[in-house]
């Protein structure tokens, strides 16, 4: 029978872990096999996968948390509470790595990338592990964490970036009918958020290849495919009003190497909803 993990264990996963995490941050090189390798001679008889697990735990704590998390750590929810009580305590002492995920957040968008072909970038849209997906979101805390910065709040906010995710998907929806042999409609392509305002649910309109109007809004991150993004009401009711139309273009990595999944569809259908805010009015 494997023991539950004690604080020793769990304390030395989670320094490994934002040992890592401020590598990626920084953007520089580290190797996550060797991390784990070395973890095992901390860890007599802990296996490689059970650390992996353990890490994509605090993906998952990170993003509750609304902090940048290892793009390789897919997040992984039913972890123990010493795990997110220890996760808590180290980013609320760790001012280094909170200047720097600031930082990322705040800069301004690289130049748009050159755009080669929708295929070179397109990913499958990630999903929860269907063994976890209910415990990770029975265990969300009743309450937000108590951070003073949601980083990931930030990063969706940034303005220049999400011009620049807005870009880069025209360009992508440009060439992908112009290769199709579509020129006129890729012509006729048009950037609404711009032209006419952000109040529509969606920034781009484009096309199908047989004419079908194709409605884009483009939510750009510059972290890794499971940060969560921010929807407004007027996008969710869009979603569902033109579900057969309407398509949410998730850029991430943009900082790195953009990729892009596709949700087509109603956005209830495609997401787990999470209210963030109210509006208050006065009795």
């Amino acid at each position: 029978m494997v023991e539950g993990w004690s604080l020793e264990e769990v304390s030395a996963t989670v320094a490994d872990y934002f040992t890592m995490l401020d590598h990626a941050l920084r953007g520089e090189p580290y190797n996550k096999r060797e991390h784990n390798r070395r973890l095992q001679l901390v860890l007599r008889g802990r296996s490689a996968g059970a650390i992996e697990f353990k890490h994509a735990n605090i993906s998952a704590i990170l993003i509750e948390h609304g902090f940048p998390y290892i793009d390789g750590y897919k997040p992984r929810g039913n972890y123990q509470e010493l795990l997110r009580e220890l996760v808590a305590t180290r980013l609320e002492g760790d001012a280094r790595l909170a200047a720097v995920a600031q930082q990322i957040v705040t800069a301004p968008a690289p130049e748009v990338p050159t755009v080669r072909s929708l295929a070179d970038i397109l990913v499958p849209a990630p999903v929860r592990e269907r063994n976890t997906a209910r415990s990770y979101e029975r265990l969300l805390p009743a309450t937000a964490p108590r951070r003073d910065v949601n980083y990931l709040e930030r990063d969706a906010t940034n303005a220049s970036l999400g011009r620049a995710g807005e870009l880069f998907a025209l360009r992508l929806e440009h060439q992908r009918l112009w290769e199709a042999g579509h020129r006129q409609l890729a012509n006729r392509i048009e950037h609404v958020s711009q032209t006419q305002g952000d109040g529509l649910g969606y920034d781009i309109l484009s096309f199908e290849s047989d004419g079908a109007e194709r409605l884009l809004e483009v939510k750009t991150t510059s972290f890794g495919a499971m940060t969560p993004f921010f929807a407004s009401r007027r996008e969710v009711a869009v979603s569902e009003q033109y579900m057969s139309h309407f398509n949410v273009y998730r850029i991430f990595q943009f900082r790195e190497s953009p990729k892009l999944f596709i949700l087509p569809g109603s956005l209830r259908e495609s997401c787990v909803l999470d209210p963030v805010q109210y509006r208050a009015s006065l009795l």
